[in-house]
This record gives structure tokens, C-alpha cells and sequence, in this order.
């Protein structure tokens, strides 16, 4: 959300950035309803100035013209009676219209409408040159008994997964190996629930425009989150901080729930995408300053790049394009990792600034140095997310027996075992 300020001072500047980000709204409509709104406003405050007049003076009328005022301020109050739900009618409508406006991109971002403007930044790492036919992700964890791939979509329904033995401590290696990173860089840890109301989704940008994306938990007031995110944008909602609490820099870990997993018919083997993970996210609550956002975006950026360094992967940046950037973000770096078995890089990060957009929908606020109530910044950025880096980790590192090379950074959590090796079958 924007400030209503800024959108009638800036029109063309907004009008550009709904045409570069391909957001379904007309501009010049709701600034009509706004103008209805400012004017409805103005005449009804004008009705309750002459209504308080009228009942000021009936104490100290005569007798005569005290009748009269009473007739008279019977008549503004209807008059009101009228006004105020029509006022309040219109300030929802504009209300959802507002949701609608998406965030001004930065400069620098590629003008595109989907993910094919992306623009190649950087490259880190050489993609491997096998000496033997490697296997996909699918068939390392067949062949080794590491998984349940088929058993649990009979039980779960499809994109779901199920692992085994050394690959089920993996994934928790790796959870812990991220979490304990983070922490390391100075980031507060934080375990958060996966659900949450209706209004957390739509602070946090979800709702209204992504709702099908979420599971809604029948017969209550909650949904599913699909990122720890949603609910560290409303940690301090309504709230006014100390210029000094920021920025206040989080990491969290938590299940996460994604109701549309992709296209039909789209990655629906193995483990790319499914319908409930394991992520540990970054998440900044910054000044409203955009040196000090762009400082945090490299901080963001910069832990990502570590973490798959330390993973020992080939990954790549993208300056992700203004129509695949998302409606709130003012910049977006997508982070991916190669997938030998496709040739190609697939994403397993995302780092984003959105400036106020968050804060204004969730009333995220701090007190200057001077006194003055604003909406602070924020950004996110994933740290890892399972069991997708597993595609890339067991794909990368797998050997021509069929076990798989462990990275040294993750040894440690896995008790100094260096390899993945078979699940041993009971005989």
C-alpha cells in the first residue's frame, strides 16, 4: 500500500508502475472515489460543526426559538444518519482499490512483464562435469531407499514427500545448519505457528491478490502460511518502536503450507515443488531510509550467497524484472542454484525490498529522532528452504556408487559423516 498522499501528488509516476508491473487497476477511478471521499468528509464534518452550534445555543434560546433549533437539529442529525454510511461505504471501497496499488520499482530493475526480462547479474561456481551418467534427485533417493515418495502420495495425495533414513537427517542438518547461520550473523531467532487470520495475510500482501495459494483451516478464522514472513510482518503491528529498537533483524523457522504448488501438470515428480516444506527465513524491520533498506538488501543478499557457498553449489543472480518482482517489491534479486539433471539453474532464494508497502498495510511504525510517527521499511529474503536444496545438494554431490558427498560446512550436524549412504534394509 501506498500512501494516499503520494498516489495524488505522483499520478504518472503510479500510472507507470502499474503498467510496468501489469497490475489490474484504474487509477484515474480511484482517485475519483478519493475526491468523492475528501468532499463527503468535508460536508459531513461542516453538518457535525452546525449540528453542535444548534445544541450549544437551545440552553440559552427563549422559548419560541427553542422549538425552532430542536426541529433544526433533529433535521442535521438525520442528515448525518444519511452521510455516515455512505462516508464509510466509500472508505471501504477505496480501502480494497488501495490494496490493489503496487509499489514503485526501482530504477535499475529490468521492464519486463514476466520472469523471461530477468536479467543475469553474476555467476558463482562452474556447473559439474560428470566422468559417469549421474542420476536425478528421484532416482538417487529410489535406488538408495531415502524416501517414500510413492507410499505417501497414496496416503498424503500428490506433491507430497516423505524421507528416510539419511536423507530425513539431512534435512534437519541442514534446517539447523541455516538457522545456526543466521544466528552467527547477529539475526534474533524466532520459531513462529504456520497459520494465521485473514487480516495477517493481507498486511503481509497475500491476500487479496494470492489467496488460492493459501490453505484456509475450515471452521476457523485462520489459514495457512506458506513463509514465516507472513507472520514477522505483523509481529509489531499497530505498535509504535523506538527509532533505537531498529533495525530489528530476524530469522525464523517454521513448516510451511502452499495450496497451488505450480501448474497442473508442472513438476509434479519429486521434490521441486510441494505442498508443504521446511524454510528458514530472513526478515528486516529497517528506518524508512533507503540507504539503510539497500544496506539491508545486501546483508540479505550477501547471507543467501554464503549459505550456498558453504552448500558448495553453482548458483546464479537474477535482477528479477518489474512484472515478476511481485506488486509490493521495489527490488528483487532471485538466487538460483544449478540442477544438473534439467541443465538449467532453478530458484531457491529471493531477496526483496519493499519500502512502507508492508508496513502500511500491517501499521508497522517507529518514532524518529525528531518525534515523528512513521512507517518503517522491510525486507526478506530466504535463508533455506527444504526439501528443494536437496534436489541441487544430492544432484551436485552424488558419487557413481550412488552415495552422496556431504559439504564440510554440514558435516558437523551430521555427527562428522561425510557421505549419504543407503538405508539399510531389515532383513
Amino acid at each position: 500500500m501506498l500512501d494516499i498522499k503520494f498516489i495524488r501528488e505522483n499520478p504518472e509516476t503510479v500510472k507507470k508502475a502499474i503498467l510496468e508491473k501489469a497490475a489490474k487497476l484504474n487509477l484515474d477511478a480511484l482517485l475519483e472515489l478519493d475526491a468523492k471521499i475528501m468532499a463527503l468528509r468535508k460536508e459531513t464534518e461542516e453538518v457535525q460543526a452546525e449540528a453542535n452550534r444548534v445544541a450549544k445555543k437551545i440552553p440559552k434560546a427563549d422559548v419560541a426559538a427553542r422549538g425552532e433549533m430542536v426541529a433544526q437539529g433533529k433535521n442535521l442529525k438525520t442528515k448525518l444518519t444519511d452521510l455516515e454510511p455512505t462516508l464509510r461505504n466509500l472508505e471501504a471501497q477505496l480501502r480494497d482499490l488501495m490494496l490493489e496499488v503496487p509499489q514503485i520499482p526501482w530504477a535499475g530493475a529490468p521492464v519486463g512483464a514476466d520472469e523471461s526480462f530477468n536479467l543475469e547479474i553474476k555467476k558463482v561456481g562452474t556447473p559439474r562435469v560428470f566422468d559417469f551418467t549421474p542420476l536425478d534427485h528421484v532416482a538417487l533417493i529410489e535406488q538408495n531407499g531415502w524416501g517414500e515418495l510413492e507410499r505417501i502420495s497414496r496416503i498424503s495425495g500428490t506433491r507430497s514427500y516423505a524421507l528416510k533414513g539419511d536423507l530425513a537427517v539431512y534435512e534437519q542438518a541442514l534446517l539447523r545448519f541455516a538457522f545456526d547461520q543466521m544466528i552467527a550473523a547477529g539475526f534474533t531467532a524466532m520459531t513462529v505457528p504456520s497459520y494465521a487470520r485473514e487480516e495477517v495475510f493481507t498486511a503481509h500482501g497475500q491476500f487479496p491478490a494470492a489467496r488460492d495459494q493459501v490453505y484456509e483451516m475450515e471452521g476457523s478464522e485462520l489459514f495457512l502460511s506458506g513463509t514465516a514472513e507472513v507472520l514477522l510482518n505483523s509481529l509489531h503491528a499497530d505498535e509504535i518502536l523506538a527509532e533505537d529498537d531498529l533495525a530489528a533483524a530476524y530469522v525464523a523457522i517454521s513448516p510451511c503450507f502452499r495450496a497451488e504448488a505450480g501448474a497442473a501438470g508442472k513438476d509434479t515428480r519429486g521434490l521441486i515443488r510441494v505442498h508443504q516444506f521446511n524454510k528458514v527465513e530472513q526478515y528486516v524491520l529497517c528506518k524508512a531510509d533507503s540507504r539503510e533498506s539497500e544496506k539491508w538488501f545486501d546483508t540479505l543478499l550477501a547471507n543467501a550467497e554464503s549459505l550456498l557457498q558453504a552448500l558448495e553449489l553453482p548458483y546464479r543472480l537474477l535482477e528479477t524484472s518489474t512484472g515478476d518482482m511481485g506488486t509490493g517489491k521495489v527490488r528483487m534479486i532471485d538466487l538460483e542454484s544449478w540442477v544438473p539433471s534439467e541443465n538449467r539453474y532453478r530458484e531457491t532464494h529471493s531477496c526483496s525490498a519493499l519500502h512502507d508497502w508492508q508496513a502500511r498495510r500491517a501499521n508497522l511504525r517507529y518514532r524518529d529522532a525528531e518525534g515523528k510517527v512513521r512507517h518503517a521499511f522491510t525486507l526478506n529474503n530466504t535463508a533455506l528452504a527444504t526439501p528443494r536444496i536437496l534436489v541441487m545438494l544430492l544432484e551436485n554431490h552424488q558419487n557413481p556408487d550412488g552415495t552422496v558427498n556431504i559439504p564440510v560446512a554440514v558435516q558437523p550436524y551430521m555427527n562428522g559423516k561425510t557421505k549419504l549412504e543407503m538405508t539399510k534394509r531389515r532383513s
